[in-house]
């Protein structure tokens, strides 16, 4: 019975010598990298997530948020969404992050490309606070319409007050930091 729970010599020499071996197959076998090669393209590989790319004439604008890259975050950088009910034992996770998309739908949809920022999104208690950068191409008395329509909208649905916390900018070149 000892014999069979034991492996042999050769067997264990085998493993250890497979475990050695640091090549990658996928980049040593023609098979596998012409079809690795015709599924992907060339500009997918070696990219990261949240990381914007350089373009050749570094005319694409970032903001200072986009900037930052995503290990910054809780340094320099901070989540467009404070959740606090994905916590460990916390209440309504799924209502949350359902509500917060339904949020940013409904901002983007009223706001109509006056937003020049991200929306951030902060629940404190039981109020969901909105804030963000709109620029003034309106005139002031439609905006304080759209932030009455949309805080009286949003705390009928949602059943929780919602307050916005809007900043106006002149145009949306004042949010650009960097080109990259």
């Amino acid at each position: 019975m000892n014999a069979f729970l034991q492996p042999s010599h050769r067997i264990l020499t085998n493993l250890l010598s497979n475990f050695s071996h640091t090549r990658c197959y996928l980049s040593t076998s023609p098979i596998l990298h012409s079809w690795f090669v015709k599924l992907t393209n060339v500009t997918q590989v070696n990219t990261e997530a949240a990381i914007p790319k350089h373009t050749r004439k570094r005319n694409y604008p970032l903001t200072y948020e986009q900037r930052q890259f995503p290990k910054l975050i809780g340094h320099t950088k901070t989540w467009n969404t404070f959740n606090t009910s994905n916590l460990r034992d916390g209440k309504r996770k799924a209502e949350t992050v359902s509500d917060d998309l339904f949020l940013r739908q409904f901002i983007y949809g009223t706001w109509h490309s006056l937003f020049a920022s991200e929306l951030i999104i902060k629940r404190r208690h039981n109020m969901i606070i909105l804030s963000g950068l709109v620029t003034r191409t309106i005139h002031p008395r439609r905006m304080y319409f759209l932030i009455g329509y949309t805080e009286e909208i949003l705390s009928a649905l949602l059943k929780t007050p919602v307050k916005m916390e809007i900043q106006t900018i002149e145009n949306k070149d004042d949010v650009i930091f960097t080109y990259w």
